[in-house]
């Protein structure tokens, strides 16, 4: 039989965990392409190769060209391609996820198709954010009193710690320059941190949409996860770079928000914390087993099989 022309996918066992990748890479003004298994990226200053299968997410800003062979190559490596608008501050898409199998998307369906198991999962959320609280028996118009104050407070901490003044969040999706530097500091942090943690959701075969305190929006689950390290990463960041002397707000908050996701090793957490709140174990035959299942009320059977061919009754 003739062989299929082109670069063979890849398979499954030749990408690596989500939790071992690098965070994200974010490019602007370039032409993206592929060469074998790695992304080439070329300006006016030359050509970088990429291996595609160590990063968890690409960020493509203003000006980015890229080729039908590199999304190719970025969806078989379950890298989220996130295509952002200028400064970073949209989010528009992403790539096909790691995981081959729907264990934890059942999990998380399971989860928040279930008042009492949602309000649980909503309560760890808490407890995790604000150590030392308890949040056992509460109710979701009382967590969400205690976040706001709880919020408010930290917000002024780490401005009082930065030396910088603040106000309230001023968030302008339309026009990034109209607010202050720290509101334009805190857009950024944010906005890596929500591609960071979409890239991880998806990579891990949940839905960004089904949410446990956030709901009705496409990336609900992406923001509860994201609320975890909110206020541990992003905002102490934020007003870091925005007490400093920068001329490129967005850029120098990018850069700082990939060294402290390296420091604190955010993938590796994120990975763990998902798993903790849906009640999962993290097992390797999600992401080395490419396998489709028929459903049945006792059992699933492997499919591709004609069980017409079977002397005996289907096992459902």
């Amino acid at each position: 039989m003739k062989e299929i022309p082109g670069i063979r996918p890849m398979r499954v066992g030749e990408v690596s965990r989500v939790v071992d990748r690098i965070s994200f890479l974010y490019l602007e003004r370039c032409i993206v392409h592929r060469d074998s298994n790695a992304v080439t990226v070329r300006d006016d200053r030359g050509v970088v190769h990429v291996p595609a299968a160590v990063v968890a997410a690409v960020m493509l800003g203003p000006g980015t060209t890229i080729s039908h062979q590199a999304m190719m190559l970025l969806a078989d490596s379950g890298v989220a391609t996130v295509w952002v608008g200028e400064r970073g501050v949209r989010y528009y898409a992403h790539g096909r996820p790691l995981a081959r199998t729907s264990r934890l998307l059942l999990a998380q369906v399971e989860q928040v198709s279930n008042q009492n198991k949602r309000l649980a999962v909503a309560r760890a959320m808490y407890g995790m954010r604000f150590a030392g609280e308890d949040v056992a028996g509460l109710t979701m118009q009382q967590l969400r009193g205690r976040e706001g104050a709880r919020v408010r407070r930290l917000y002024r901490e780490h401005a009082k710690m930065a030396g910088v003044d603040w106000s309230t969040r001023d968030y302008r999706p339309d026009d990034f320059e109209a607010s202050d530097a720290v509101n334009q500091a805190l857009s950024a942090a944010t906005t890596c941190l929500y591609g960071l943690v979409h890239a991880v959701v998806v990579a891990l075969g949940c839905s960004p949409a089904l949410g446990m305190v956030h709901t009705g929006h496409d990336r609900s689950f992406v923001y509860d996860v994201a609320d975890l390290y909110k206020m541990e990463i992003a905002v102490p960041v934020a007003f870091k770079v925005a007490a400093g002397q920068t001329t490129d707000i967005g850029g120098d908050v990018r850069r700082a928000m990939r060294d402290a996701i390296y420091e604190q090793r955010l993938l590796e957490r994120c990975v763990r914390d998902i798993h903790h709140l849906l009640g999962t174990q993290e097992q390797n035959e999600d992401f080395e087993c490419d396998v489709v299942e028929l459903w049945g009320p006792r059992e699933s059977v492997v499919g591709g099989v004609n069980y017409a061919d079977f002397d005996q009754e289907p096992p459902w």
